[in-house]
């Protein structure tokens, strides 16, 4: 258990230091008039997604490859993952996002003090502010979309690491997933769908960083327990039945 719980903090640490890391330091690495635009919303999506597929395979065989308190519920409820194991887990996965975000904070903190005053700052989630584009989504849809985004993650996680499946490729086709959400989720919400990454962000932001956090922590585990759900009651062969044609 020791060893499981070393590569959840670890892997968690790393999904929120290269996926947030990315977010602070690399998504405009200049201004926009010298045509060096950084790797912006596509790159940082990519980088979330990369996070989870490296840390897949370098700890995914110890531990089961969560780094998400939202996975973690989601398996319990698709009959994957014990639930003696699941507060351990998820504890173990707090801490590593918070070691990161500390991380990242004393990094950012060599350039000067932080300023955490916009909506979004420091790769913080929010709803109801106009970060990109100038639109703004309500709570209503940034929960929509929290929770369907997680359910489906849960969906591809079950069905890439189903028994019936190639193994070989579950962590490309988990890490490119979550590239997937995030491209579609940052503008929304600055992407959650992990209620760890949210927490560790918050926590040194504070405001309504923190204020509105409980959506990042209740949208991705209930929209991750249904996905859990419907993988275990409409999807999962039991072995017996003939593959369709």
């Amino acid at each position: 258990m020791i060893k499981k719980l070393f590569a959840e903090f670890f892997g968690t640490f790393w999904l929120v230091f290269g996926g947030c890391g990315s977010a602070i330091f690399a998504s405009q690495i200049a201004p926009a008039s010298t045509g060096q635009l950084g790797i912006l919303l596509v790159g940082v999506a990519l980088a979330f997604g990369l996070t989870v597929l490296t840390m897949a395979y370098a700890v995914g065989h110890i531990s089961g490859g969560h780094f998400n308190p939202a996975v973690s519920f989601g398996l319990l409820a698709g009959g994957r993952f014990p639930a003696k194991d699941l507060l351990p887990y998820v504890a173990a996965q707090c801490l590593g996002a918070i070691g990161a975000a500390g991380a990242l904070f004393v990094i950012l903190s060599g350039s000067g003090t932080p300023d955490f005053s916009a909506p979004g700052a420091f790769a913080t989630n929010f709803y109801g502010e106009a970060v990109y584009f100038g639109k703004s989504y309500s709570m209503g849809a940034a929960f929509l979309a929290e929770f369907l985004l997680t359910a489906f993650f849960l969906i591809i996680i079950m069905g890439a690491t189903d028994k019936f499946a190639n193994g070989k490729f579950a962590g490309i086709a988990i890490g490119l997933g979550l590239t997937l959400i995030h491209l579609i989720s940052i503008p929304i919400t600055n992407t959650s769908v992990n209620p760890a990454r949210s927490l560790s962000q918050a926590v040194f932001v504070g405001g309504n960083a923190m204020s509105q956090l409980w959506l990042f922590w209740a949208a991705p585990i209930l929209g991750a327990v249904t996905g859990g759900l419907i993988y275990k009651f409409l999807l999962q062969r039991d072995g017996t039945e003939p593959l369709g044609n």
